[in-house]
């Protein structure tokens, strides 16, 4: 299916790995001219030139810059001023016991999974208006709807998402322009295939053999029961960047293996 994104451009923040690269691959697939964002210049470069051997008629630019600084942002929006796609992706987490979490953690989980999107959502979505097309996604976690009280500090953040979703969707009434927010469950990211090959080191087991045994002795209620790859995530946040996502606005969309065992 042709999503109708040829030339369009897109910034995915944390885009070197995991979630974030997913994204940026997969839009790269539909012709989409993807700014690779990371702290890391050389390993940014890197995934760029990957994303321009694979698609060649795409142009991937090298957007480095630790966007939780306000004032390395600056110098991306001087650098990019115009896009069509922000995808809000770059994040941290930990496990994290609640009497550990002082207010410093607090606050850097707020500027980080928070402030920072919201500063490239304030700078982008006036100028997706005027254009009468742009799509804001920012990728939450389904810990936003079901927290499982492990990690407190970033629950928060990612149930602030929906919200920060919410009330920019309202500005973009009557606008090919939607504000919508993504949550996948757990994921199999470059981490946590090494945490499950660790933990499982001394068996005889194939990957596959380990996977869902981890799934079934610590997610049982996982409908799924495997770890979602970061590819489907990307394919899903694909479309919703397409020109056929318009009647999403504002949602909080689920992917995530039938974790969460709410209807709503």
């Amino acid at each position: 299916m042709d999503m109708g994104l040829t030339n369009k451009t897109a910034l995915v923040t944390g885009s070197t790995k995991g979630i974030g690269k997913a994204i940026a691959i997969e839009l790269a697939k539909e012709g989409v001219n993807v700014l690779i964002n990371g702290r890391d210049y050389e390993e940014v470069e890197r995934i760029v030139n990957e994303v321009k051997s694979d698609f060649p008629t795409t142009s991937p630019q090298n957007a480095t810059g630790d966007i939780v600084d306000s004032h390395q942002r600056e110098v991306l929006f001087q650098k990019y001023p115009n896009i069509d796609i922000l995808v809000n992706n770059m994040g941290i987490y930990e496990i994290m016991n609640y009497e550990d979490v002082e207010d410093e953690v607090w606050e850097k989980y707020f500027r980080t999974n928070v402030l920072a999107a919201n500063g490239l959502s304030k700078f982008y979505l006036p100028k997706m208006l005027n254009n009468e097309f742009g799509r804001i996604i920012f990728i939450a976690s389904e810990e936003a709807v079901m927290p499982s009280g492990q990690m407190p500090q970033y629950c928060m953040t990612k149930s602030m998402l929906l919200s920060l979703s919410k009330s920019l969707s309202k500005l973009t009434t009557g606008k090919d322009v939607t504000v919508n927010t993504i949550m996948p469950g757990p994921t199999l990211s470059e981490n946590v295939h090494q945490i499950i090959e660790d933990m499982y080191a001394n068996k005889d087991m194939t990957f596959s053999e380990k996977e869902k045994a981890f799934m079934s002795e610590n997610l049982p209620h996982s409908e799924l029961q495997r770890f979602i790859r970061p590819t489907e995530i990307g394919r899903l946040t694909t479309f919703v960047c397409s020109p056929f996502s318009s009647a999403f606005k504002g949602s909080p969309l689920r992917m995530d293996g039938g974790l969460v065992p709410t209807i709503f």
